[in-house]
């Protein structure tokens, strides 16, 4: 892991909500760690609790029915749990700042994009209207929406979703944020605009030293961005490693079924490879998890082990952990 002191850090984080069904525990013991300058990528399925571990670390999460029931944020060393509301308005968009995964529905359809800009660092910086809406300019101007100066003027639907997505970017950045969170940042853009997100979010990054936490369900866009990856299921982690230990080494049977449903644009894969698989069944209801572990019912590997008891997560590198009873001590694979 990368030498310097974490910029954030997330301890045995646990949320529940209530539901007719039941208590739904959506996170279970998440733990993170993120150094400035770096990108953890967070992966799973829908519904494995990515974006409520994004909101969770903005104090977002609905109350009620839903609540934080244990664990710890520290931005800085400071707990963001135990702060007010009035100093979290303060942290919301300054120190950490979110890109959310529908830009139409983030961007208030009455207000000009840059009125929009301009809000956050009002708001945050205190700066006279025409400074910030200066300000909004240039950030418009620095993730490469050309015309800035009559763009900042147009409004949501005025502009494409790959443009949209731009400006959900700069208004993310145009505080300086230590932290980024980017929640599906390229939902629903074609495959050209995506990598054009991806360049601008590296290239910021580059120059702004911002830290970033990158959530998707794309094995293939984590690659390319992160330099950690954090697997998810559940609600839980079920592997963390560095990106290329992943990639190159996954040693969860899910986090090799996420690899094994990446496509492949060879003409001819090697034999080794074979067909594109899929995962079988879908991510279970988090009310009825039972006491076993929550990947068991889709698992090739499962046995009554498994079943029965939720595995801790077992070191099986280099700084690479894995969820699962074929890396016990006892050597069960």
């Amino acid at each position: 892991m990368d030498a310097a002191a974490p910029l954030l850090e997330v301890e045995d984080l646990e949320v529940e909500f209530r539901t007719r069904h039941g208590t739904a525990r959506v996170l279970d013991g998440v733990a993170l760690s993120l150094q400035p300058g770096r990108t953890l990528g967070i992966v799973g399925e829908s519904g494995c609790g990515k974006s409520m571990t994004a909101l969770s670390i903005m104090r977002l999460v609905p109350v009620p029915p839903g609540r934080i029931g244990a664990g710890a944020v520290r931005l800085k060393g400071e707990d963001l749990l135990q702060a007010s509301e009035k100093r979290m308005r303060e942290v919301r968009g300054k120190d950490i700042s979110m890109i959310f995964q529908e830009p139409m529905t983030s961007l208030n359809p009455v207000y000009s994009i840059g009125d929009q800009i301009a809000e956050t660092v009002r708001l945050h910086e205190g700066l006279s209207r025409r400074d910030s809406l200066d300000r909004a300019i240039e950030m418009l101007k620095a993730v490469h929406i050309p015309a800035a100066e009559r763009r900042v003027r147009e409004f949501p639907h005025q502009m494409s979703g790959g443009m949209r997505q731009r400006v959900m970017i700069a208004m993310a950045l145009a505080c300086r944020p230590s932290v980024l969170i980017a929640d599906e940042p390229t939902t629903a853009l074609d495959v050209t605009v995506q990598a054009q997100v991806f360049d601008l979010l590296k290239e910021m990054q580059e120059k702004t030293g911002t830290a970033i936490i990158l959530i998707s369900h794309d094995m293939g866009a984590i690659a390319e961005m992160a330099d950690r990856v954090m697997v998810m299921y559940a609600g839980r982690i079920v592997e963390e490693a560095a990106t290329d230990e992943i990639l190159e080494n996954p040693r969860h049977p899910y986090t090799r079924g996420l690899i094994a449903c990446v496509p492949h644009m060879e003409e001819e894969p090697p034999p080794e490879r074979g067909a594109l698989t899929e995962i079988p069944g879908v991510v279970p209801a988090l009310t009825d998890l039972g006491s076993g572990c929550s990947f068991a019912p889709r698992c090739d590997h499962a046995t009554d082990l498994c079943r029965s008891r939720a595995p801790r997560p077992f070191a099986v590198g280099a700084d690479h952990r894995a969820a699962c009873w074929l890396y016990d001590e006892a050597g069960a694979a």
